[in-house]
C-alpha cells in the first residue's frame, strides 16, 4: 500500500549514521530542505568509531558546536607504547605526550575520544533542535533519475511505500550500500585476514585517559578511553591459536576466550564487561562517487583499516565538501559543474588513505619474524624518532587531524602566495584580527570570504565589496608569517574553510572576478 508522501525537498540523504547526519546538519544550516531516511529503527548502541579528529572539529566550530563536543569527549593526554616479556606480561618502552601535540596549528590541538554512538545521538538531537526528523524504519527500495530529477521508492517499514522525486540524492548508507549498488559502481579492494576483537570494559584501579598500545611477537592490543563515565575500549588481534581465517566465523569467540592473554598482555584487570564482538577490516575504495544526480558518501565510498582513526572523520569530511555545493548548486549560486569537484576532491583523498593505511597495516600485523620486527624494533624506533623534534610531531599531527588534506588538482583551486596554494586548508592564525579573536571566527559564516593579512587597499575593499565578497584584514604577525601566509596576498576562502584562491601582485580584484567568473561562481545570493 502507499502512503501519503510528505511535501517535496531537493535532496534525500540515505543513511543517517554519522556521514548523513552531518551532510544534513550541513544542509540544514544553510536552510536547504531535505529528508533524510535509515532503515534503523534509531541511532547506533554500539560504536566503532571512537576519535573526532581536530579538521572535524573544525568543521563543527563553523556551525557553532565544536566546544559540546570537547565538552562530552576525553582528551587523550599521551600514548604509551608496552612491549611484552618472555614471561607473558608488559612494559613499557615509549611514552609519547599527546597534549598541545598540535599546538599553533589548530585550536584544537588534541586527540579526543568521543564514540560514535554518542556521537551520532547528538547529532540527531542537533537537528531535532533545527525541526529535523531523521525518518527512522525507512528503507530506499530503488530509483532512477533523468534530467529532471531522481525518481525514488522508499519502504517505512511495514506501513507502506512511497514514490517521490528528489533534485539529488545522497547514498550514505554504508559498507553495503543499496545506492552504490543500484549505480553499479565497483568497490575494488579486499578483507584482511586477520580476525579482530572490540570489547567495552571497565578496568579495575580506575580510569585511564591515555592510549596504550601493547605489542607482543604474534599479537597487538590497544586500549584507550571511551566514555567519560569511565569506560574503556579494547581492540586487538585475536591469537592465532584461538581463531584462524577459516574457522571464525563457525567457532564463536567470546571475551573469556582471550581475558587472560589480552590482561596479561595491556597489563590491567577487566572488571567488567559492556559489550564484545569480532570483526574483519576492510579495504575498498568505489570506482566513482558520483553518478549523475546521485552521490555516495563515507563507508558506502571508501572503507580502509582503523590505523590512525580516519573512518569516520573522513566520513563527516565528504559530507562537508558535498554539503556546501549542493547548497549553492540549489540555490542558483554556481553551476551545476560545482558539483563535479566533489569526486575529484574526495576521492582522491580517499584512495590516497585507503593505500597508506593499509600499507601500515600490513606491516604492524604481518605473521613471522618480519612482523615481529616492525612491531617491536621499527615501531617504536620511529615513534621515538618523528616525536622527539618538533617538526615530526608537527607532520604526525597534519596526518593524523587531517589538517593537511589538500586540493591541489581540484578545478576550484588557483595560485599560490607564500607557502600556501590554492587548495590547502586555511592555515590557522591565533590572534591579530581585527573582525574575530583568530581568523577562523569568520568562517562561521559559511560563506565564500577574502583574507588578507596585512594590509588591504582601497581598490581591493572596492572589488570585494562589488562582489559583494565579505573581507576580512588580519595583522600581520609572526603567528601569520610562521603559518606560511603572505603579507598582503589575497585569500579567497571557500565555505568549507579551504583556500580557493591564492593572488599576491597587480589587479587583485581582477583576479578575483576572473576566479568567479571561469567557474560560474556567484559569491552571494
Amino acid at each position: 500500500m502507499s502512503v501519503e508522501s510528505t511535501p517535496p525537498a531537493p535532496v534525500l540523504i540515505v543513511g543517517a549514521g554519522p556521514t548523513g547526519l552531518a551532510l544534513a546538519l550541513s544542509l540544514a544550516r544553510r536552510q536547504v530542505a531535505f529528508r533524510i531516511v535509515d532503515a534503523a529503527r534509531g541511532p547506533g548502541e554500539q560504536s566503532r568509531a571512537m576519535v573526532v579528529q581536530a579538521r572535524t572539529l573544525e568543521f563543527y566550530r563553523q556551525f557553532g558546536l565544536a566546544g559540546q563536543v570537547v565538552d562530552a569527549g576525553v582528551k587523550v593526554h599521551a600514548a604509551h607504547l608496552r612491549e611484552a616479556r618472555p614471561d607473558g606480561g608488559s612494559e613499557q618502552v615509549l611514552r609519547v605526550d599527546f597534549a598541545d601535540m598540535g599546538k599553533g596549528q589548530s585550536p584544537y590541538p588534541f586527540l579526543l575520544a568521543y564514540p560514535q554512538d554518542d556521537h551520532e545521538r547528538w547529532l540527531v538531537g542537533q537537528l531535532q533542535g533545527m525541526g529535523v526528523t531523521v525518518e527512522w524504519n525507512t528503507r530506499l527500495q530503488g530509483f532512477s533519475q533523468d534530467d529532471e530529477g531522481v525518481h525514488a521508492r522508499l519502504v517505512h517499514g511495514d506501513v507502506g511505500s512511497e514514490a517521490l522525486q528528489v533534485g539529488y540524492l545522497c547514498g550514505c548508507d554504508g559498507v553495503h550500500s543499496v545506492v552504490r549498488e543500484a549505480l553499479g559502481l565497483d568497490f575494488a579492494g579486499g578483507t584482511y585476514k586477520q580476525l579482530y576483537y572490540v570489547a567495552d570494559v571497565t578496568i579495575e584501579g580506575g580510569f585511564q585517559r591515555d592510549l596504550f598500545f601493547n605489542l607482543g611477537r604474534n599479537t597487538l592490543a590497544l586500549m584507550l578511553p571511551v566514555r567519560s563515565r569511565g569506560v574503556q575500549r579494547l581492540i586487538g588481534l585475536v591469537p592465532p591459536s584461538l581463531a584462524s581465517a577459516e574457522d571464525a566465523e563457525t567457532t564463536p569467540i567470546d571475551f573469556e576466550d582471550i581475558r587472560a592473554q589480552v590482561e596479561a598482555l595491556v597489563g590491567v584487570k577487566v572488571d567488567q564487561l559492556n559489550w564484545f564482538s569480532t570483526y574483519r577490516v576492510h579495504h575498498r575504495v568505489a570506482g566513482h562517487f558520483r553518478r549523475g544526480r546521485a552521490f555516495v558518501l563515507g563507508d558506502a565510498g571508501h572503507v580502509h583499516s582503523p590505523a590512525g582513526a580516519q573512518g569516520m572523520n573522513t566520513g563527516i569530511g565528504d559530507a562537508i565538501n558535498l554539503g556546501w555545493k549542493l547548497a549553492q548548486v540549489l540555490d542558483g549560486r554556481a553551476d551545476a559543474r560545482l558539483l563535479d569537484s566533489y569526486e575529484s576532491e574526495r576521492i582522491a583523498f580517499a584512495r590516497q588513505l585507503v593505500a597508506s593505511t593499509d600499507a601500515a597495516f600490513k606491516r604492524v600485523v604481518a605473521g613471522g619474524g618480519a612482523g615481529a620486527l616492525v612491531r617491536r624494533v621499527l615501531l617504536p624506533l620511529a615513534l621515538k624518532l618523528g616525536t622527539r623534534w618538533e617538526r615530526g610531531r608537527e607532520v604526525l599531527f597534519r596526518t593524523l587531524s587531517q589538517i593537511g588534506i589538500h586540493y591541489g588538482d581540484s578545478l576550484l583551486s588557483q595560485g599560490r602566495a607564500g607557502r600556501v596554494s590554492g587548495g590547502d586548508r586555511l592555515p590557522w592564525v591565533a590572534g591579530g584580527g581585527t573582525s574575530a579573536e583568530d581568523n577562523f571566527g569568520p568562517l562561521a559564516s559559511l560563506e565564500w570570504q577574502v583574507h588578507v593579512y596585512g594590509r588591504a587597499d582601497t581598490e581591493l575593499a572596492a572589488g570585494c565589496a562589488a562582489l559583494r565578497l565579505p573581507l576580512h584584514v588580519f595583522a600581520w604577525n609572526e603567528a601569520a608569517d610562521r603559518a606560511g601566509l603572505a603579507r598582503d596576498a589575497v585569500y579567497l576562502i571557500r565555505p568549507d574553510g579551504h583556500v580557493a584562491l591564492a593572488a599576491e601582485g597587480e589587479n587583485l580584484p581582477g583576479q578575483l572576478s576572473g576566479y568567479a567568473r571561469a567557474r560560474g561562481l556567484r559569491f552571494a545570493g
